[in-house]
């Protein structure tokens, strides 16, 4: 029964830790390294990572640097940013890549705020979805004598703890992200 626990609270732990990496590459006025996390660039025939080939920074609050470590990467990374879903056009001086963030209008604010609690919603679905497994595993264990009724209750009970713990996690990671956005 334990490991009935432990899979669903690392399940469930994923899936927070999934939602707040989604979050986090949400693009909300600010320079946020994280909004290139998800670009890979072709790098000798391997998709590379950004991060992983130049030096990204924050030089001002709504200008993202990007400065490759080898300066012929630059064109494949500035081509690999337009081609992405990101919407910000790179600006190349021949050394360092600049994207600057334009700053966002109230009707675009809102929008990502819905896409914020669509996101939220997804993750308590994906949630309650891990509580309901968990519970038809130890109801299984109950059926098949493994451990009493009584075990089968406080096993539920702890179950919805774990689900009511995480779900408070997911709301509260929402409410920080919409203020994040909604912030001038």
């Amino acid at each position: 029964m334990e490991t009935v626990f432990k899979v669903t609270e690392e399940k469930m732990g994923k899936t927070v830790k999934h939602l707040t990496a989604d979050y986090a590459a949400l693009r909300a006025g600010r320079a946020n390294p994280a909004v290139l996390d998800k670009i890979r660039v072709d790098y000798y025939g391997t998709p590379t990572p950004i991060n992983q080939m130049a030096a990204v920074s924050v030089s001002e609050a709504r200008i993202l640097s990007i400065q490759p470590w080898d300066v012929s990467t630059l064109h494949p990374i500035e081509k690999a940013i337009q081609a992405s879903d990101i919407g910000i056009n790179p600006q190349n001086d021949g050394r360092v890549i600049r994207l600057i963030f334009p700053q966002l209008t109230e009707e675009r604010r809102k929008e990502l705020c819905k896409d914020v609690k669509k996101m939220a919603e997804e993750a308590r679905v994906a949630i309650r979805s891990i509580r309901r497994d968990g519970i038809d595993k130890v109801k299984k264990m109950e059926k098949a004598s493994e451990i009493t009724e009584d075990d089968l209750k406080d096993a539920e009970k702890k179950l919805q703890d774990f689900t009511d713990k995480y779900i408070k996690e997911i709301d509260k990671a929402a409410d920080e992200k919409e203020k994040d956005i909604m912030a001038i």
